[in-house]
């Protein structure tokens, strides 16, 4: 054997040849690996002892801090006493909606079982959060942070803060998840008895509450410095407004998407949706600042008590902090709330998760293949029961997960009939789908008939949220809407007597949640699944995990808890076998060359 150039030995290329080799056999996204027991735990975050939902002791959860592209594994243990899921808000789960965590995708956790959730965050970027989403339990937490980091090769559009913090802002009741009782028998559960910020209570900013003696939290800061917070709204039901006092937000990003940057004093933030936001401690540190997260647009005297305040504390303080909360906006101004929702623009020249600019796919010109109007009414019964509806149909979740039933090509499951509009006939419960165009471009306008602001939110896909206004849509609408930097995002609100209009590219094969995020409605029926099937064979697509449970007409399937298959264990023993192997070979070819 001849080698060339002249000055490599053979030894030394088939050397680099192996290296070459292994490099790219082990160089492939990594793993993460995470084991969480979720249950009950017994906290007084309102000063009333109350059962609420944590994760590995915690309450919030833990945040799932990751890097785009990474494989995230995530062992859950069920130690609730009824069935678990847990669903990762804003995480599309490319080509593999088995791991999307909803009734439409998967059987739930059983109590006492454990479950594997494996999935990569593909091509995704941003501030996100997962939480339980069967049986009411988001209203007794069980929910976490998820950040999802740039590759270093990716530039971030701003400077890198001098640190990261999580907020999660909720509505909180002290009768929690046992609040589906009441949902059932048609009791208004009313104004939230209070608003926690990161689990607890407030601050006792008035002699009212000053003898509550509840803890309340506090985020620490050097003056000086840039913090990015990333706030969420996890609660149940209600838009709160959030502030720091003497501090401006700069708004950068928003479930996965990079905004033009703008100064904010306050920020509504709706039912299950993410902000992050640059708040630079310019501010002289002599004393503490107020965090606050206060109700909108309830209607209740009641609300004027549900504020949520903790503490910003600068190293330099030598007080408390002092004087009068920062002001909301005027409660019941939904105009100035729409408003500042129409203000938040994507950064069409910011790179996100890949290096390209988001704004390079333009799609205000593209052809829309399918038009929904969907409409939401208030409450009514149905068959003698309190039911809620989009397009007059109630959604049923069947005992056969739709994914499932697909999979198995099980008939009268549900049917492909979700009607595109709105049909004169009196409202119904049943288990309806609407039937997506892979790679078409859908059109869906929201329609707010009912009293209270609807959080919209569809899993698998980012949307561009490219119109709201007040009254009913038309035809003519379209000449409203922003066809060039409308900001991309999973959830967005809907005001009362109003629209709002979405366009979404449909590239993701499966079958995806879309509900209304506010606990009741979703509760009571207003969701629907959009199935979206790639008419050619995709050998990149997900198949079936070998640890689907099953239930259902598919329980006979179901194999013993014993013999599920362990992926964190079974993901480390791959790699470490691939590693294995290949040191084997190299110590076969340097003998063998060596002879």
């Amino acid at each position: 054997m001849r080698c060339s150039p002249p000055h490599f030995s053979c030894t030394s290329l088939v050397v680099i040849w192996f290296l070459s080799v292994a490099t790219v056999c082990l160089a492939a996204d990594p793993y993460v690996f995470f084991d969480w027991t979720v249950s009950y735990l017994t906290a007084s975050p309102l000063g009333t002892r109350q059962q609420v939902i944590g994760i590995n002791g915690q309450f919030p959860g833990p945040i799932l801090n990751v890097t785009t592209n990474w494989n995230v594994v995530v062992n859950v243990k069920n130690n609730l006493d009824e069935p678990l899921l847990l669903t990762w808000n804003g995480i599309q789960h490319r080509k593999n909606s088995w791991q999307d965590g909803v009734l439409g995708t998967n059987c739930p956790i059983p109590s006492g079982w454990n479950w594997t959730y494996e999935f990569q965050v593909k091509d995704q970027i941003g501030s996100f959060f997962y939480f339980p989403s069967t049986n009411f339990q988001r209203a007794a937490g069980g929910y976490g942070g998820i950040i999802i980091n740039n590759r270093d090769i990716i530039p971030v559009p701003f400077l890198l803060p001098d640190g990261d913090v999580t907020l999660f802002i909720s509505d909180w009741f002290t009768k929690s998840h046992k609040l589906r009782k009441d949902v059932e028998s048609k009791i208004d559960f009313g104004a939230p008895d209070g608003i926690l910020i990161n689990g607890f209570g407030p601050f006792p900013y008035s002699s009212e509450l000053a003898s509550g003696g509840f803890p309340y939290g506090t985020i620490n800061v050097e003056p000086g410095r840039t913090y990015r917070f990333r706030v969420h709204n996890s609660g149940i039901a209600t838009t709160l407004n959030f502030r720091i006092q003497n501090h401006n937000l700069l708004l950068v990003e928003t479930e996965g998407s990079y905004t033009v940057q703008q100064n904010y004093t306050n920020m509504d933030i709706h039912v299950g949706q993410s902000f992050s936001f640059l708040v630079t401690m310019d501010q002289s540190g002599s004393n503490d600042y107020y965090i606050v997260a206060s109700t909108r647009f309830t209607k209740s005297s009641s609300s004027t008590k549900a504020t949520g305040v903790a503490i910003l504390h600068y190293s330099s303080s030598q007080g408390p902090a002092s004087g009068p909360l920062p002001d909301p906006p005027i409660e019941s101004d939904t105009s100035f709330s729409m408003n500042q929702a129409r203000s938040i623009r994507l950064n069409v020249s910011a790179g996100a998760a890949r290096p390209n600019p988001q704004g390079s796919f333009k799609y205000g010109q593209i052809t829309v293949t399918d038009v929904y109007v969907i409409v939401n009414r208030p409450p009514e019964k149905i068959d003698g029961r309190l039911r809620a509806t989009l397009n007059g149909i109630s959604y049923l979740p069947p005992s056969t997960p739709l994914k499932l039933a697909q999979q198995y090509n099980i008939s009268g499951v549900y049917k492909l009939d979700f009607p595109k509009r709105p049909m004169n006939r009196h409202p119904k419960v049943d288990t309806s789908v609407m039937n997506g165009t892979y790679k078409g471009f859908m059109e869906i306008i929201f329609q707010n008939s009912d009293t209270t602001v609807k959080s919209y939110h569809l899993d698998g896909y980012a949307f561009f949220v490219v119109g709201m206004d007040f009254g009913l849509w038309t035809e003519n609408s379209r000449s409203l809407y922003n066809k060039g930097d409308g900001v991309a995002r999973s959830t967005t609100q809907v005001f009362p007597g109003a629209w709002t209009a979405i366009l979404v590219y449909l590239d993701n094969a499966g079958m995806w949640n879309l509900r209304i995020d506010n606990l009741a409605s979703w509760y009571l029926g207003q969701e629907v699944y959009l199935n979206v099937v790639n008419p050619e064979i995709d050998t990149s697509e997900n198949s079936i995990p070998e640890n689907t449970i099953y239930c259902g007409r598919l329980s006979p399937l179901q194999r013993d808890q014993s013999q599920r298959v362990n992926f964190s264990g079974s993901s480390r023993s791959i790699i470490a076998t691939s590693r294995g192997v290949l040191l084997a070979l190299f110590v076969i070819l340097i003998s063998s060359l060596a002879r």
